[in-house]
């Protein structure tokens, strides 16, 4: 078996892996009941879903050229999909989208209380 090969299988392992978490992910946003388990469900799976794509990819062609992309595209996903969802969380929580008594933890109601935020308005 020669190396060529082995990249080759390595890659395709990466793609089909990587293309189960994407469909795992899609499944829980159809299935999940509330805006936090999608949110959950858009960026975990998915990111890591997407970035093993991406690394299959590169097994794949293996040109510096399609390396240098496929690697830009997956800092861009791993960096922005957590901030996106951050913010749509926070702003579902804010728009009272969020059903409270499913939370185990809320941070989030003491600082606004600090803050001085009025959930009424």
């Amino acid at each position: 078996m020669t190396w060529s090969s082995v990249l080759d299988v390595a890659g395709a392992a990466c793609l089909l892996l990587g293309s189960f978490l994407c469909l795992a992910g899609a499944v829980g946003l159809i299935r999940f009941p509330d805006t936090l388990s999608r949110l959950h469900a858009a960026t975990k799976p998915q990111t890591l879903g997407l970035i093993l794509i991406l690394a299959g990819l590169a097994l794949t062609l293996r040109t510096w050229a399609a390396v240098t992309t496929l690697v830009l595209l997956a800092a861009t996903q791993f960096f922005t999909s957590p901030v996106s969802a951050h913010l749509v969380g926070r702003a579902a929580y804010r728009n009272r989208h969020v059903d409270a008594d499913t939370l185990e933890v809320d941070e989030l109601s003491d600082a606004l209380e600090r803050s001085g935020w009025d959930p009424t308005r």
